[in-house]
């Protein structure tokens, strides 16, 4: 099932996420960071031993005008390869359409995972400045080697787009 997270979850968020930042998969995020972006987090849970148990996760952050960003897309090792990741990232692209927003992009090393979804890969340079704020973070900087996709929604009637 997927829903919004809830404050109970940050623990579970944090593991997850860190873990796969220690695999370079994605950038740690501090307990904090994920309490005050709490509200961009949507979760796959499974009932384990009658309670719930975050096995996946996305955020959805809204960029710029008419554009949002996927992040921190994690799913637990033990459940990969069950379409949990495809079934987030189209969960987040209706919370995008839903607010009106006609373009989700990420950065990422999972191109292949992105297109089967409907990503087109961009050039980094057609993205607004402002979507490389994480970067002064990542310890890849220098030598980024992810690629910019771009998620382009036809849902969104044109002269409804800002």
């Amino acid at each position: 099932m997927i829903r919004n997270a809830r404050m109970a979850d940050v623990p579970d968020l944090h593991r997850l996420i860190n873990h796969h930042a220690e695999l370079n998969r994605m950038l740690h995020r501090s307990h904090a960071h994920l309490y005050e972006h709490l509200r961009d987090f949507l979760v796959y849970v499974e009932q384990v031993e009658g309670a719930e148990r975050v096995r996946g996760c996305v955020a959805l952050e809204s960029v710029w005008n008419n554009l949002a960003e996927i992040k921190s897309l994690a799913v637990d090792e033990v459940c990969r390869g069950h379409g949990i990741g495809t079934q987030l990232v189209g969960q987040a692209i209706k919370e995008a359409e839903r607010l009106g927003i006609a373009k989700v992009f990420v950065l990422t090393r999972e191109e292949r995972f992105f297109q089967r979804i409907g990503f087109s890969t961009v050039s980094k340079s057609t993205l607004p400045h402002k979507v490389w704020t994480d970067c002064v973070r990542c310890p890849l900087q220098d030598n980024c080697d992810e690629i910019a996709m771009v998620y382009q929604s036809e849902r969104i009637p044109p002269d409804q787009r800002p």
